[in-house]
């Protein structure tokens, strides 16, 4: 493997070689992360990166598009029925630029949308002041309770009466309870708004069946392919029918050019993989992990955002402990736990110090642990955040660590991806 990167690009290939023993011997808690199956990666390696395929299926604006059109036409067909949408745009090439298009088909500038803080949970393309969506349009934002941190929606449907949005955006990227969609649509008939749902974390869970599905309740569903939908980098947007033509038109030529087919080709073979009993098992075991997680570190003295999580992820509050997100996140990834500081609601420090961590489980599950493995991740960071460790302690704990990954491969093809074998669940 890699004998030709080696010989034209050795610098690259090193890169290469090092990131997969990172990934290999490193606990992945990031809640946006995953592990791709090798059928997904040989897609994304195909010689469909060759080709040029604007538009859409017999209707390309270059020849030689009809494998490209099979392989789309696979992906949209997939992308509808694990759904249950009327319609489907495969070619966003990230959750950002899917969230845009959205916003070029349904609104004008200046329309107003009411989205959840990004403090609170929410995500940046909901509205943030330093993003395209803050700075073209009107944004009301909507959080959680103090009292709860859950979802205020008397708070919101007051806001939508007080300010008339356009669009109504539902979706977080740091919240771990089930948001109510029926109630969130009731209050956008009620002012005569649109609803989006950005999914982008909870995707796998919904097509697994394990979480509710907004798509019989928002006009507009986006998500990324690459969380819990194990898939490439990459989005999609499903709709209803009758906003299709403005969505397709939206993405391309609205905000996109030529698709990357390899991607769409990718994203098509994940789809096929999320329809099957195994990714079923394992979104079930993601959320149990999660729990299972959330509780032990409760138990083990740490402040859980909201009490627990319905999901895949959870936020810590580290107040508690005296320790702040960022010193959180460095000191665990000296011994190989990976996971990324997070504001939580109300949080007194700014975004990039923050009082909270963000833990998510689809990667360690991906990689085969069940909640019994959950027992140890535990032990390990408590361990790491209870004292400043010295070197002896960090080393041993670093130790732990590497022998729980190995015990559970990523890649064990791969130069660096060392392993007796694939584990059960872990992509093959």
């Amino acid at each position: 493997m890699l004998d030709s990167l080696r010989q034209t690009d050795p610098e690259v290939a090193a890169a290469l070689e090092a990131e997969v023993a990172r990934q290999a011997d490193t606990l992945v808690l990031i809640a946006s992360e995953n592990f791709a199956s090798r059928a997904v990666l040989e897609a994304m390696g195909s010689v469909f990166t060759n080709k040029y395929a604007e538009g859409y299926p017999g209707r390309r604006y270059y020849g030689g598009c009809e494998h490209s059109d099979t392989v789309e036409r696979l992906a949209i067909d997939r992308a509808r029925m694990i759904f249950g949408a009327e319609h489907a745009n495969v070619q966003p090439h990230s959750g950002s630029q899917a969230n845009m298009a959205v916003y070029l088909a349904a609104l004008k500038p200046g329309d107003t949308i009411l989205g959840m803080d990004l403090a609170h949970g929410g995500h940046l393309t909901h509205g943030h002041p330093l993003n395209f969506s803050g700075r073209y349009f009107k944004v009301v934002p909507y959080g959680v309770s103090r009292d709860t941190e859950l979802l205020d929606y008397d708070e919101m449907e007051r806001l939508a009466r007080a300010h008339r949005p356009r669009l109504i955006v539902a979706g977080a990227s740091a919240y771990a309870r089930v948001i109510d969609y029926p109630r969130i649509r009731r209050i956008a008939d009620g002012v005569g708004a649109l609803v989006m749902a950005d999914i982008a974390h909870v995707a796998g869970l919904i097509a697994a069946g394990v979480h509710p599905n907004p798509v019989p309740y928002a006009d507009y569903v986006t998500t990324t392919t690459h969380k819990t939908l194990r898939g490439p980098r990459g989005a999609i947007i499903l709709c209803r029918e009758r906003y299709a033509k403005e969505i397709d038109s939206a993405v391309f030529p609205g905000t996109q050019g030529g698709p990357l087919v390899h991607m769409i080709a990718a994203k098509a073979v994940a789809f096929r993989e999320a329809m099957t009993e195994g990714f079923r098992r394992d979104q079930e075991r993601t959320v149990e992990n999660a729990a299972r997680l959330a509780a032990l570190l409760a138990a083990g003295g740490m402040r859980i955002v909201s009490g627990g999580t319905d999901t895949h992820l959870f936020l810590v509050d580290l107040r508690p402990k005296k320790l702040t997100g960022r010193a959180a996140e460095q000191r665990l990834e000296k011994v190989g736990i990976a996971l990324n500081k997070n504001t939580i609601p109300f949080d007194p420090e700014k975004p990039m110090v923050s009082s909270g961590v963000r833990l998510g489980t689809p990667a360690v599950t991906s990689r085969g642990m069940d909640p019994s493995r959950m027992d140890e991740i535990a032990r390990l960071i408590l361990e790491a955040l209870e004292e400043e460790p010295d070197a002896l302690r960090m080393a041993a704990i670093r130790a732990r660590v590497s022998a729980l990954c190995r015990a559970f491969p990523i890649y064990p093809w791969l130069p660096g991806g060392d392993g007796p074998g694939a584990a059960p669940g872990s992509p093959s």
